[in-house]
């Protein structure tokens, strides 16, 4: 089953997130309260919690929110998923695959903090295109190719 394992959020760019039971996305803008929320195609970030899970198995010690992604998941492979897949959370949400991937100019704190940052190489970034509340345990829904 696909499903939301955590959400997260942060109030500073470059550092950890704190996980919280459930957030408020708001239709192109992002998670509520946020420091990545605003206009621009990384509305929200995901992270597959089988990555989090590997690097912390690697020697790393980290949890969810450690690598600043918003939304955690079980089940899903985000970075086979196209650009332009639209991705339901729970009931109400839709969010648009906008980025796989991301480019770091410098290591941010992220990495001095945990030795190591995954989300350039397993990140997915996403603009939310039909908000509402998401929980932790909500299904994540994704047409079939």
């Amino acid at each position: 089953m696909k499903r939301i394992v955590s959400i997260a959020l942060s109030t500073k760019k470059g550092t950890r997130k704190t996980p919280v039971e459930s957030a408020e996305a708001v239709e192109d803008h992002g998670l509520l309260g946020d420091a990545h929320a605003g206009p621009g195609e990384r509305q929200i970030s995901f992270l597959a919690g089988e990555e989090i899970s590997r690097a912390s198995a690697g020697g790393l010690q980290v949890d969810f929110g450690d690598f600043a992604e918003n939304v955690a998941t079980e089940g899903v492979d985000w970075k086979t998923l196209p650009v332009g897949t639209r991705v339901g959370l729970g009931d109400r949400v839709v969010v648009e695959i906008t980025k796989i991937g991301k480019e770091c100019h410098r290591k941010c704190a992220i990495y001095y903090q945990a030795g190591d940052c995954i989300m350039p190489r397993e990140g997915v970034f996403g603009k939310v295109v039909s908000g509402g509340a998401i929980r932790c345990g909500d299904r994540i829904t994704i047409p079939a190719p």
